[in-house]
């Protein structure tokens, strides 16, 4: 059974099974599909050969921007309820669980997150700002 793959649809199709397909299919093997479709190596993506085969490319910047940017975002949510239990302990009088050092430190930590997108080195994933220690020993 022959493979084509579309490079307008990014789709694979096969002889028999698909009845129709685009005007610009070509032919595909096997290996290329199961190396750059199925397992692709990490921190490629997606591009196309002069043919229109899909190959692994090193994805543009904007593409690291937008993934680094959406990082930064989900740490951001993930360590706000320690700011936030801090300030509602504080609220009420009560013991804090973290220090005065740690919410510093906690404080600081979520501004260099936000200023990430604006550092030298954005989006270098290993540039990213430092969580403090501390934090992984927390418990919601």
């Amino acid at each position: 059974m022959k493979s084509f793959y579309s490079q307008s649809t990014g789709c694979t199709y096969l002889e028999g099974l698909h009845t129709s397909m685009p005007a610009d299919v070509v032919p595909i093997d096997l290996d290329r599909i199961l190396s750059v479709i199925g397992n692709p190596a990490p921190g490629k993506v997606r591009g196309h050969d002069e043919s229109g085969l899909p190959i692994l490319v090193d994805p543009p910047v904007e593409y690291l921007a937008e993934a680094e940017r959406s990082w930064r975002d989900e740490e951001i949510e993930r360590v706000l309820w320690l700011r936030e239990r801090h300030r509602d302990q504080v609220d009420r009088s009560r013991e804090t669980t973290l220090s005065a050092a740690q919410f510093g430190e906690l404080l600081d930590y979520i501004q260099l997150l936000r200023d990430w997108p604006a550092a030298a080195e954005f989006p270098a994933e290993d540039a990213r700002p430092v969580v403090p220690e501390w934090v992984a020993s927390q418990t919601q």
